[in-house]
């Protein structure tokens, strides 16, 4: 394949899941029409079937974007945290408060789980991977109790995870939010050595 028609290939798919992302997050999976977004995006049905197969899988393609960025909004909280503890706490936290973000709560939170099915997919398991491999730099460094790395991951991911499906169904949003961090707060003290 020429460079020249990959880039035509990734410009159309990024268009799509731009036009669909905005769409999406406005007003909802189920009340997008397919046409609308492709119009959008100054493209046909044909484009969105070829690169996509349906809406759905559309909607995959956008979800699987915002897990990234969601990864690389944490993977920063990590990287400036001056300590590595308070950087594993922050991201915790960073996490849930991400559930109150307009297009992370419709996108991620509510459309996909109801379209795509279980939140246990691909994103989740990266998360758990990323979570482990920080459990056992914290438990290396003698700041957390030893216990098997990929356990905890899967019961810390999985809290927060269920947390932030709460979080987001918040009305008015804010006390969930704040209820579900001091929880976390009690969950975290936990993890430490003679807690």
């Amino acid at each position: 394949m020429s460079r020249a028609r990959a880039e035509i290939i990734e410009d159309t798919r990024a268009r799509l899941i731009a036009s669909a992302r905005q769409a999406f997050a406005e007003q909802g999976y189920a009340h997008t029409s397919m046409d609308d977004f492709t119009a959008r995006a100054g493209l046909t049905r044909g484009a969105l079937y070829h690169h996509f197969g349906d809406k759905k899988g559309l909607l995959a393609a956008v979800v699987a974007q915002l897990d990234s960025e969601m990864d690389a909004r944490l993977q920063h909280i990590t990287d400036q945290a001056s300590d590595p503890w308070d950087g594993f706490c922050e991201r915790c936290r960073a996490y849930l408060r991400m559930a109150q973000d307009p297009e992370i709560q419709r996108i991620v939170l509510q459309d996909a789980p109801a379209v795509l099915g279980d939140p246990g997919s691909q994103g989740q398991q990266q998360c758990v991977n990323s979570l482990r491999l920080l459990l056992d730099e914290l438990m290396q460094a003698g700041l957390i109790e030893q216990a098997s790395s990929q356990a905890l991951a899967r019961l810390i991911n999985g809290s927060l995870v269920n947390a932030a499906l709460w979080i987001a169904q918040d009305e008015p949003p804010g006390q969930r939010l704040e209820d579900a961090l001091h929880g976390l707060e009690l969950l975290l003290r936990g993890l430490k050595p003679g807690a």
